[in-house]
């Protein structure tokens, strides 16, 4: 398995993990009862699954001597941005949290599947 095939692998892990991620902290910000610890190690994980994903692709670029395609860089990094973001602001945001951290998760969602979609062409 090449790191290129485990880059691929590892996109849905990341589409998916952020995208239930997001749902999980909007439905928190509705009901109170999906307000648990596990929301946020879930969210760490697929957060940092994004961190993992953007080290398996420069992996793949310098170890399978790979040229991306135009703009498939460009979603991971500013995807990387998108993390860093939403950690900066967590506490002025701390009413609005589950909106912000279900906002967030879904925006990283988008840009990895629009980051897959570029990727195949």
């Amino acid at each position: 398995m090449t790191f290129r095939d485990l880059h691929v692998a590892w996109a849905w892990v990341v589409i998916i993990a952020n995208g239930a991620a997001g749902l999980w902290a909007l439905g928190a910000h509705q009901w109170p009862a999906l307000r648990t610890r596990a929301l946020w190690w879930f969210t760490v994980f697929a957060e940092a699954a994004m961190f993992v994903q953007v080290g398996l692709g420069v992996a793949a670029m310098n170890i399978d001597h790979l040229t991306p395609v135009k703009f498939h860089m460009f979603y991971g990094f500013v995807a990387l941005f998108a993390v860093s973001l939403l950690y900066s602001y967590r506490t002025q945001l701390r009413h609005r949290i589950y909106l912000l951290y279900g906002g967030g998760g879904l925006f990283i969602m988008g840009l990895g599947l629009r980051a897959v979609l570029v990727g195949n062409r």
